[in-house]
């Protein structure tokens, strides 16, 4: 699709409109609740639909397909990042009324840099179409290395601040406590950092390694930067509402890694084959419906094999408990445990 500069200036002008109202109905701090985080992600999930809607109706179905697949794609995967959010959160203690400032700048700064991987993304593409083969073997690497983290017995429980975000905190120094929403304080005089800014740091700035397999993975689905990058917006821009709405929810995905494992596989395989016939081989390219119907299949499987997982190991560990204390082992006393273990997440 070629996109004219005033197409670009008009989408963009457009989704930082949606990002000023998002900023300025939740700029007040306060504890979002699950209402609140509901109504925000099904607003997201419509303007997304609609957007897709505007490409097939002014452009053609491809393009609204390939948005559609791109999307959904990034929207899994984003998910994936919301684990990483929860750890970042608790590390820094960041206080809940706060958090909703936090995942909106953080998401910007993301959504920046993403921007930025998008641009050189593309410009590489364009010049060396041999790029495909390293794109698809990464996304199966990557794939494979999934499946390792979700087979393994270890958990990562605990945040590491990178490289970068170590030099600025040695660079400008930290305060020692939260002030409000206040980025910068003066202390003896020096202008510091409030933890608050670093945390939106760490958000913004670990994305960028969700980046390093999503961005991959949505150019072997198109190589449009118009489509790559309004999918990822999209996705990304609805992702503090979901990070409130299903926060409580993420253990219970328990076969998320290997659902995002099967995606970037086939994505890989996508890549492969495409590179493959750019290079003259006569081999099937796999199309967008397929591509989409198999995305939106894997998550549907996982999502369902994920819920029944966690329940039959919320009655084993009801069971177990039951056994413990003595008391004999019921429907009710099963049902009573997941009552009780539900409302210890909620809070």
């Amino acid at each position: 699709m070629d996109v004219s500069f005033t197409l670009w200036a008009l989408t963009i002008l457009g989704l930082s409109a949606l990002i000023a109202v998002d900023f300025f109905i939740g700029r007040k701090p306060h504890d979002v609740s699950i209402k609140e985080a509901g109504i925000w992600t099904v607003v997201w999930i419509v303007l997304a639909a609609l957007f897709g809607l505007g490409l097939l109706i002014f452009g053609n179905s491809q393009m609204s397909g390939e948005f559609f697949a791109g999307f959904i794609t990034e929207k899994s995967l984003s998910v994936d990042n919301l684990f990483v959010f929860v750890l970042i959160m608790a590390k820094f203690s960041v206080p809940s009324r706060l958090q909703q400032r936090v995942l909106l700048v953080g998401v910007l700064i993301a959504l920046v840099l993403r921007a930025i991987f998008i641009a050189a993304g593309a410009a590489i593409i364009a010049s060396f179409a041999w790029v495909f083969y390293i794109f698809g073997a990464f996304l199966i690497y990557t794939a494979w290395k999934l499946i390792q983290e979700a087979r393994s017995d270890d958990e990562e429980d605990e945040f590491e601040e990178n490289r970068l975000l170590k030099s600025i905190e040695n660079r400008f120094g930290v305060a020692d406590k939260y002030h409000g929403t206040k980025l910068f304080i003066r202390t003896n005089g020096k202008r510091v950092l409030t933890p608050l800014m670093v945390v939106m740091l760490a958000i913004g700035t670990t994305d960028v390694l969700f980046a390093l397999d999503s961005i991959p993975a949505i150019f072997g689905l198109t190589q449009d930067p118009y489509i790559v990058f309004t999918a990822n917006a999209f996705a990304l821009m609805g992702l503090r509402q979901l990070y409130f709405l299903i926060g409580g929810l993420l253990r219970k995905l328990v076969h998320l890694s290997y659902g995002l494992s099967v995606i970037l596989g086939f994505i890989g395989v996508k890549l492969v084959l495409h590179a493959l016939h750019e290079s003259g081989v006569r081999v099937p390219e796999i199309s967008i419906p397929l591509s989409l119907a198999v995305i939106c299949g894997v998550l549907i499987v996982t999502t369902i094999t994920s819920l029944i997982a966690s329940k039959k190991q919320a009655e084993r560990e009801a069971a177990e408990s039951a056994r413990g204390t003595g008391i004999p082992e019921t429907a009710d006393s099963v049902d009573s445990a997941e009552g009780s273990q539900k409302d210890s997440v909620e809070a």
